[in-house]
C-alpha cells in the first residue's frame, strides 16, 4: 500500500490555507539560492499558484506537497519537478523552512515517502537533485538515503556576485 504518512510527518496537497506558510519560503532570501529565485513573489501570484495546484502532475510536470506534523504544523516543503514520463524521471527538492526543525529526521522521512511514491506509485525509473557544493546538510540527506553524485557543475550559479559549483545526484529504482 502506498502512502504519504510517516511515522513523524505526513505529506499534504497545497491549499488555500498555505497562502502564508508559501509567501514566507518563496520570499525568504536565504533559500533563494537554492531555489534559483531573484525577485520575491506577491501574494497574488501565489494565491493563482496554489489555485492551480490540483492539477495532474502529468499536466503540470511538478508536484509539490506540504511537510506536515500531526499537529497539523507545516514544516516544509518537498517537490517533484521536471517530471519526465517518458524517460521516468524527476528532479526531486527539499526544504525544512525553521532551522530548529531541522536535523530531526523530518526531511529524510519525507524524501523516504516521496522516494516510495515516485518509483511505486507514478512509476518513475530514476530521480535527480542538484545540490550546492557548499550545502553538507542536503548532501549527507541524499547520499545517505543512497543517492550517488555522478557529477559536478562547475560555476554553475552566480550567488551574490561570484559563481559556485553544484553537484549532480541521482537514485535509480532498482
Amino acid at each position: 500500500m502506498i502512502t504519504l504518512k510517516g511515522e513523524n510527518i505526513y505529506l499534504r496537497a497545497l491549499e488555500p490555507e498555505d497562502l502564508e506558510f508559501v509567501h514566507t519560503i518563496e520570499n525568504d532570501e536565504a533559500v533563494w539560492e537554492i531555489s534559483n529565485t531573484i525577485a520575491p513573489y506577491s501574494k497574488y501570484l501565489i494565491k493563482k499558484y496554489l489555485e492551480q495546484a490540483h492539477k495532474d502532475i502529468f499536466e503540470v510536470k511538478q508536484l509539490r506537497l506540504v511537510i506536515s506534523s500531526y499537529i497539523d504544523e507545516p514544516l516544509g516543503m518537498i517537490d517533484l519537478f521536471d517530471f519526465d514520463f517518458k524517460n521516468g524521471r524527476a528532479g526531486i527538492g527539499i526544504l525544512v523552512k525553521e532551522t530548529n526543525n531541522r536535523r530531526k529526521g523530518y526531511g529524510k522521512e519525507a524524501l523516504r515517502l516521496l522516494t516510495d511514491y515516485s518509483f511505486a506509485h507514478l512509476g518513475l525509473h530514476q530521480l535527480y537533485c542538484n545540490i550546492s557544493e557548499e550545502n553538507e546538510a542536503s548532501i549527507k540527506l541524499f547520499t545517505n538515503f543512497g543517492f550517488k553524485k555522478i557529477g559536478l557543475k562547475k560555476d554553475w550559479n552566480r550567488v551574490n556576485g561570484s559563481y559556485k559549483n553544484e553537484y549532480l545526484f541521482q537514485l535509480i529504482n532498482k
